[in-house]
């Protein structure tokens, strides 16, 4: 299996058991479906004799609660990006973060001694993702690696056409493959 983690945190973003695929206009960017929705419920234990109600088990809350998450978010610890307000960053900020975001790919890139191709390839393509993302930001969630580093990748989702079947969107270049 393939783990990819993000250059900038080495946070673990995704893996080759989700169909990634590049983005039809827009190579430099994979996307992949989220195959499923996971119900994930607060989990109320009891030790082995022990007294709930002296304890303070018979109190109501984390019963029966529930959270839908995608599965990439659950698989990958991903954290929801929002404002004090609960809301997702304004697209001016989300810009900026790109821009910078992206000069830090690059440098990364050359860091790492990657192929001229690949250097080539990140420079010619970088403005059109950029653009197609802002165009397309009031569509997407906002998700970051558990580290909550600012500086790194975020992960957008999306819907397709269908309305229904929810898709993440991540730069290919901002990744490190690990075999495990």
């Amino acid at each position: 299996m393939i783990i990819y983690e993000d250059i900038i945190s080495g946070d673990e973003i995704l893996s080759d058991t989700f169909d990634i695929k590049p983005a039809a206009d827009c190579p430099i960017l994979w996307e992949t479906d989220c195959r499923k929705y996971l119900k994930r419920a607060n989990e109320d234990f009891e030790l082995e004799g022990a007294n709930p109600s002296a304890e303070g088990g018979d109190e109501e809350g984390g019963e029966g609660e529930a959270v839908m998450v995608h599965d990439i978010e659950d698989q990958f610890r991903l954290v929801w990006l929002k404002t004090e307000e609960g809301l997702k960053p304004s697209k001016d900020s989300f810009k900026a973060h790109l821009k910078s975001y992206l000069k830090k790919v690059m440098k990364k890139l050359e860091e790492n001694g990657a192929p001229t191709e690949t250097i080539d390839e990140f420079k010619k393509g970088a403005p059109a993702a950029m653009k197609k993302i802002i165009a397309n930001y009031d569509n997407y969630d906002v998700m970051m690696g558990q580290s909550m580093d600012g500086d790194a990748m975020h992960v957008l989702i999306d819907f397709r056409e269908d309305g229904v079947t929810p898709y993440a969107t991540v730069w290919k270049h901002g990744f490190r493959a690990t075999k495990v």
